[in-house]
């Protein structure tokens, strides 16, 4: 038997491969719930042993289980335990030797181990389930698997690379193709090089201030404005205001991408930035398929979720980001399979006025024309149902800067100077309730906020005049505790209520 483990969203289930030779007719039969990539593996299992100058038992009857049955298996991950397997059954390899690892990788015809998808994944969920085995992946997965502290990973290039350390006597030349790969540490220093500068963008003071309000309080933005006026760009830079990660955080959001197989090593610890395409279905944002993969909301999980041009996106991916707005996961649910995703990313959305873009635009001191008439208007913005509105805690205009503004404007304030004092400010939150402002609910709020008489008071007239939601009213106070934070202000006083007020008006069309 040869230890192995499959993949079903972010839990490592154990497989066990077990291997039975007898004689008959030859034939090879792989039984297990498989997959069709693993039922391939007969092919390549054969070629890589022969290949590599090992014995193929041909002439038996080979019956191959992964067990447990009712457990689908993907991908070319078993290749390498089937192998070992059909090795100690025909008695190349010492099987007790086996006994204390795991397997995984995908064999080439010539015997070489390719990458798995879900290293890092498999590895933080046995490091979840406090258990720690010798782990043996090929070269690149065994990086990834070797991030989360106290994981036991070896290395290896090719499967004579992993034959001979279990056969009995005399031991392989490896050609130091096998080794114990050590834990990488976390840089935050060089990671923070890595974000683009808000020095970039001239002007625009009042998005860059709305921005750095989200980014201390973990508040949800909705960038208004007519194109060319630097939506993308203040967006494109908003991770570099978040704080860095902490060693979860790092290591769930690798995970998640790992598991989509899209996990780079130079990525590690950098809070990702997604910006789908706004033709993107709602299966390609909150993800799905069987076994069910994530989507780009889990992809963003810690990160950023950037979705340009938000009222063209589809109607159907548009109310599906509802949910795990609110409740930071995704739960994908399948007749056979259910999966649980987080989803606890920073939603920065771009939009134009109207369908031409120029509604209420003035270019110097010149008002731009807009070609849309007042129904094309109402339908375009309509197409952001109030609901969704309501859960975006800011709604930002972006206006167009004048020609001499952006010429003769001196370089923006850098982002390093911007994250201090969001950093500075949530220390504050974290201090004062153990969890960022946007994450208040219930009595949280009603204790945490502490709004002083007179700013209640200004409030509740503002939200009756402006028949605003119990939703609306609440994200409201959330935003004005995060703007009391940045002011050093231990009450929330009517100054910060009415600023936070300024980012809860409702787009011009409406």
């Amino acid at each position: 038997m040869v230890q192995s483990r499959a993949v079903l969203g972010l839990e490592a289930p154990s497989v066990t491969v077990e291997v039975h030779l007898a004689n008959g007719l030859p034939s090879f039969t792989l039984v297990g719930l498989a997959e069709i990539e693993v039922k391939e593996a007969r092919e390549r299992v054969r070629s890589a042993l022969q290949n590599s100058g090992l014995e193929f038992p041909s002439n038996k009857r080979i019956t191959v289980n992964l067990a447990p049955a009712d457990l689908p298996k993907d991908s070319g991950r078993f290749d390498l335990p089937i192998a070992l397997g059909i090795l100690a059954a025909s008695g190349q390899i010492d099987a007790e030797k086996l006994a204390d690892f795991e397997f995984a990788g995908e064999l080439s015809l010539g015997g070489e181990l390719r990458p798995v998808r879900g290293a890092l994944a498999m590895s933080l969920a046995l490091s979840k389930m406090d258990i720690r085995p010798k782990m043996v992946l090929p070269e690149s997965s065994a990086a990834e698997a070797a991030l989360v502290p106290d994981a036991i990973v070896y290395r290896a290039k090719h499967l004579l690379d992993v034959v001979g350390q279990f056969v009995t006597e005399p031991a392989l030349d490896t050609n130091d193709g096998w080794c114990q790969i050590q834990a990488q540490t976390m840089n935050t220093d060089k990671t923070a090089s890595k974000y683009l500068d808000f020095g970039d963008v001239k002007g625009q003071a009042g998005a860059k201030r709305a921005l750095e309000i989200a980014a201390a309080g973990g508040h949800s933005a909705l960038l208004v404005g007519p194109p060319g006026s630097g939506k993308s760009m203040l967006a494109q830079r908003f991770a570099g205001l978040l704080p860095p990660m902490s060693t979860n955080e790092a290591l769930e959001s690798a995970a998640i991408a790992s598991l989509a197989g899209r996990f780079l090593i130079e990525g590690w610890a950098h809070r990702p930035t997604r910006s789908p395409h706004h033709s993107a279905s709602a299966v390609a944002l909150v993800g799905g398929g069987s076994p069910p993969r994530p989507g780009e909301i889990s992809l963003a999980h810690n990160g950023v979720l950037f979705l340009d041009e938000l009222p063209e996106l589809p109607r159907a991916a548009l109310e599906a980001l509802r949910e795990p707005l609110e409740t930071g996961q995704i739960t994908i649910s399948r007749a056979a399979r259910r999966a649980d995703f987080p989803a606890r990313f920073q939603l920065v959305a771009a939009m134009n006025p109207c369908p031409c873009g120029y509604l209420g635009a003035v270019i110097g001191s010149t008002p731009r024309s807009c070609r849309c008439t007042p129904d094309q208007v109402s339908k375009y913005q309509g197409k952001l149902s109030g609901p969704l509105l309501d859960r975006i805690d800011l709604h930002i205009d972006v206006p167009t800067l004048p020609a001499e503004e952006l010429l003769n404007a001196p370089a923006g304030e850098a982002t390093a100077h911007i994250r201090s004092r969001c950093m500075a400010a949530r220390e504050r939150s974290l201090a004062r309730q153990r969890k960022s402002n946007h994450a208040l609910q219930g009595q949280e709020i009603d204790e945490f906020v502490m709004l002083d008489e007179a700013a209640s008071k200004f409030l509740n007239v503002a939200a009756a005049r402006l028949g605003w939601s119990a939703r609306a009213t609440h994200r409201t106070l959330k935003v004005a505790r995060t703007i009391a934070d940045l002011a050093g202000s231990i009450h929330t006083q009517v100054t910060h209520v009415a600023e936070a007020m300024q980012y809860r008006r409702a787009l011009r069309g409406h």
